[in-house]
């Protein structure tokens, strides 16, 4: 698992999305407990813009993980790219709830909330 792992991190370094997908499918064909292997497959994923693939993965690392932050922040950065504003709003403050004290958080929110809201007159 760990040289999987490894593999298919340091291919999602190198922007080698194909492989990074190969290592993490036979990461979690091997250990499908493995929330990790799902993520970075799901991280491999988005990077080739297969965001329906990418959400079942981000859904099976939220099975394993309630409380995945890398796995939530790629739900919402899906949702929002795809165009459901007001669902990806719900998700970063779902994320702000869980580590209050990431500025990225603050403006993810901030924008969504101008784009979904408005501004006060």
């Amino acid at each position: 698992m760990d040289f999987l792992l490894q593999r298919g991190q340091a291919a999602l370094e190198a922007e080698d999305w194909d492989t990074a997908l190969e290592h993490f499918t036979a990461l979690t064909d091997h250990a499908p407990g493995f929330g990790e292997g799902w993520n970075g497959r799901a991280t491999a994923l988005f990077q080739k813009q297969m965001y329906g693939p990418a959400l079942e993965d981000i859904g099976r690392v939220l099975a394993l993980n309630p409380e995945h932050f890398g796995a939530i922040t790629g739900l919402a950065v899906i949702l929002e790219q795809t165009g459901h504003d007001e669902d990806a709003l719900e998700v970063w403050r779902l994320l702000q709830a869980i580590h209050p004290h990431r500025p990225d958080l603050k403006a993810a929110i901030e924008k969504l909330e101008l784009a979904t809201e408005g501004t006060a007159i």
